[in-house]
């Protein structure tokens, strides 16, 4: 039934983006003003739940590992090594964008006229990160400083009492799933944002749409996904003593399962099964990292929120230094994060950000018939990089215990012969 609703959609957008194309080579002027006024509408929903969904994210994920607590030592590597995984993708992406380059010949879209100077504008975008109160980065759709009141309260709820906490992530889910429900309704309408959107795109472009940007736009992040699933990942087990290949053929229902499905919660059951019957993970771990991970560990989105945020910017005249762009590696790692839960995860959050930059979305649009396609490979990633971390804390785990019991074993050896 998912699967059906997946290709229904799938068509309405590849019908949306069909006819965007030529109502756009039609260039009428009734259908160009309707066009403008359904993007704009849509820009207005993206801005509506841009900042909210960001936050609630981040802070409800947070508020929600309560039994991080029960075994902190557990919980403390999983974090770790989640964060570190998800933020090697996003290096990588950076790396491969970099050689990639494909955004290199800027001509798909006018670039944006800025009131003041561009560079002046972009630095202090950045330089206000810590708002002078609560309201103003939802007030002005600032993400970096949502970001950093999102960080600021998780860190800040882990020293809560538990009854706290609890009554907070009540409170914080409950507004998360709101958020995500008027997300839903926007996504059922996508098909018409993408008409919208390709109708002004062809417009402005006046057919001179450069194909191999988006070839090498989609390489980057197919080969960003690769790389970490077949290179850095069986690396990551192989250094703590563990087989990729028989990991990977312990966890390969899990992950046929994600690609198909596209939804790591959907591959959860099945993901925690192979763990425990054919990888012989003990099943207190599983029913707590595999979760957890679920929630937090997104390698592949976060290559893709770092690829697709340069990508569309500079396609639309934004320059990024280095700094700037070593910035968004953080930047993507800590939206990832916070992605648990959001449908179209890491296509919605690049909008999000990129409408708090006042960036437009016409070529974002253009992504979206891909996005299918890509979000399996990532989804896929995200569970073997779950089955990954996973492993390498149960391997850490039992080498400590058997690092204990050699203790008291030696020591009882010794005391009778000193006594």
């Amino acid at each position: 039934m998912r699967l059906k609703l997946a290709l229904n959609q799938n068509l309405k957008i590849i019908i949306g983006l069909v006819l965007g194309i030529l109502v756009g080579y039609w260039d009428n002027n009734v259908f160009n003003q309707i066009a403008s006024l359904i993007s704009q509408i849509f820009m207005n929903l993206f801005k509506l739940i841009s900042a909210p969904i960001i936050f609630l994210s981040i802070f409800s994920t947070t508020l929600g590992m309560n039994n991080i607590e029960e075994f902190k030592n557990i919980g403390k590597k999983l974090v770790k090594y989640t964060l570190i995984t998800t933020y090697i993708a996003s290096v990588i992406a950076l790396i491969l964008y970099l050689l990639f380059d494909p955004a290199r010949a800027i001509s798909t879209v006018k670039p944006l006229i800025m009131e003041t100077p561009e560079k002046k504008e972009y630095l202090t975008y950045f330089m206000q990160t810590i708002p002078s109160n609560i309201i103003s980065p939802f007030y002005e759709n600032h993400v970096i400083s949502v970001l950093f009141l999102a960080i600021l309260f998780s860190f800040a709820s882990l020293g809560l009492p538990s009854q706290q906490r609890l009554t907070l992530h009540s409170l914080f889910s409950s507004l998360h799933g709101l958020i995500i429900k008027i997300a839903s309704w926007i996504i059922y309408l996508i098909p018409i944002a993408v008409w919208s959107f390709m109708v002004i795109l062809i417009k402005d472009v006046q057919g001179n749409l450069n194909i191999k940007q988006i070839t090498l736009y989609l390489l980057t992040i197919i080969a960003a996904n690769l790389v970490q699933g077949m290179i850095v990942l069986p690396l990551f087990v192989k250094s703590k003593g563990i087989s990729p290949i028989k990991l990977a053929h312990d966890m390969l229902p899990a992950l046929l399962l994600a690609f198909f499905s596209k939804s790591s919660s959907v591959a959860l059951p099945m993901t925690m099964r192979c763990a425990e019957e054919k990888a012989k993970m003990p099943k207190k771990l599983t029913n707590l990292a595999f979760p957890l991970c679920t929630a937090i560990n997104m390698n592949g989105c976060a290559a893709f929120i770092l690829t697709t945020v340069l990508f569309v910017s500079m396609n639309h005249g934004i320059h990024f230094s280095i700094f700037e762009m070593i910035l968004w590696t953080f930047i993507a790692t800590i939206a990832a994060v916070g992605n648990a839960g959001v449908p179209m995860g890491c296509y919605f959050l690049s909008s999000a950000f990129l409408v708090a930059m006042n960036i437009p979305l016409n070529v974002l649009a253009i992504i979206l018939p891909f996005y299918s396609i890509i979000d399996m490979l990532e989804t896929t990633v995200n569970v073997w990089s779950d089955s990954c971390v996973v492993a390498v804390v149960d391997c850490e785990a039992k080498k400590e215990f058997d690092s204990y019991k050699h203790t008291i074993q030696t020591s009882n050896a010794i005391n009778p012969l000193i006594s």
